[in-house]
Order: structure tokens, then C-alpha cells, then sequence
């Protein structure tokens, strides 16, 4: 029996001109995991990360606190969609970032008013009714994520740590409950930073053992906790 970790980055920098940067409570969220890791998984067989600086940066913080050299097979096919992209598809005149802010600043509650935004973002992205105007699609998203998880299982090691992020990990849940795609946008929104997902491979396939494991931030640990 197989184990697979798929890790989601520590929070990144929203609402900062690059979001693609861990803030100080990811890094925080990062260095903790890593101590929480090292009692429960020892060493895993391989490492693994997508190829955002949020993904590096995570796997670079977590492994130092494991005691690991920080060195992992790099694997753009867990990078997450194009969040840039949906969001001027959604609303051209978001191509301007301060706009947009701007925009989201006159309802009074912003980040409620973004995640609203970015939910139908999201939903006219999978709908597939406007796979012509998108240079990745929802379906060509789904197709390199199980790409890249089916080489994972093809290496036949018995632990392997995915540092990736909560579209991608939402998307392999999806394959292994067969789920519709419009419930695919539920799982994405409840997934912790820094949270662990289990999967065991057997002989008769890939399970989910553990879904969005966040545990390691209850208790005197709870301020770390975020989603976004």
C-alpha cells in the first residue's frame, strides 16, 4: 500500500500586488506543518511540488522543519488554474487590479464581495460554455492534474508529498468521488491553508483517506487557521 500527501500552500498574499508569495502567517502555517510532519510521516520516498513561488516556498519551509534537505521534483501539472485569467473573463474591466479593488472596496465588505465574484468566476469557467475563451480549460485543468497524480502512483513508492494547491487537490477529490463538476467549486471553498489530503493506493485503485486534514491548527495553534 501507497500513500500520497497532497499539501495546499500556506496562505498566500491576497490582496497584495503578488499574490503569489506566502504572507507571514504562511510561512508561520508552513514551519508549523513541518514539525507536525516530521511525528507523523518520518521521511516520504518522494517530494514532489507544482511550479508557483507559494508551492516552492511552502516545501521549502516545511522540509527544513522536518529535518529535510529542501529539494523536491518539480511538476507544473499541480500548479493551480489561472485565477488572473477567470477573473477578467468574468469581468473584463478587472484587468485593472486597482479597479477592481477599487470596485470591491464600495460594497463595504470586500473580501464577501470578491469571494462572491470569484465563485461565478469559477462556475462560467466550468460550465464550458466558454472553453473558447479560455487558454486552459476546465477540462484540460482536470486532465493534467490526473496526469500528474497517475505518475506519481506510476513511480510505486510507498510515500510521496505534493505541494500544490486547493484547486488542484479539489480536482483530484472529484475524480476519486466521481462528483459532479458543480460540486467541485464546494470542496475549493473550504479548504484550509496548509491543510494535508490523504490518498491510499492498493491494489484495487486510489482512495481518499483524509480530505482538507487541518487539525494541526485547533487549539493553541487556531490563529493560524485560514482558508484564503
Amino acid at each position: 500500500m501507497a500513500v500520497i500527501y497532497l499539501i495546499r500552500h500556506g496562505q498566500a498574499s491576497w490582496g497584495k500586488t503578488d499574490y503569489d508569495e506566502l504572507s507571514a502567517t504562511g510561512i508561520a502555517q508552513s514551519q508549523h506543518l513541518g514539525g507536525v510532519l516530521l511525528k507523523r510521516i518520518g521521511r516520504p520516498d518522494m517530494i514532489v511540488a507544482g511550479n508557483m513561488r507559494r508551492h516552492k516556498q511552502t516545501a521549502e519551509h516545511v522540509l527544513t522543519h522536518m529535518g529535510l534537505s529542501p529539494e523536491w521534483r518539480v511538476d507544473p501539472g499541480w500548479n493551480e488554474y489561472d485565477h488572473q485569467e477567470l477573473i477578467i473573463r468574468q469581468n473584463p474591466k478587472y484587468k485593472s487590479r486597482t479597479y477592481m479593488m477599487a470596485d470591491m472596496a464600495r460594497t463595504l465588505r470586500p473580501k464577501d464581495a470578491f469571494q462572491e465574484f470569484f465563485e461565478q468566476a469559477l462556475d462560467r469557467w466550468v460550465s464550458g460554455v466558454h472553453d473558447n475563451e479560455y487558454k486552459e480549460t476546465w477540462p484540460m485543468f482536470r486532465q493534467r492534474i490526473d496526469e500528474s497524480l497517475n505518475s506519481i502512483v506510476n513511480y510505486q513508492v510507498d510515500s510521496t508529498m505534493v505541494f500544490t494547491s486547493g484547486g488542484a487537490i479539489c480536482a483530484t477529490v472529484k475524480r476519486l468521488w466521481n462528483m459532479p463538476d458543480g460540486e467541485w467549486r464546494k470542496l475549493n471553498r473550504v479548504v484550509a491553508n496548509a491543510s494535508v489530503t490523504k490518498i491510499v493506493v492498493g491494489r484495487r485503485g486510489m482512495h481518499l483517506s483524509t480530505f482538507n486534514d487541518h487539525g494541526h491548527f485547533e487549539g493553541e495553534h487556531r490563529r493560524l487557521l485560514t482558508y484564503r
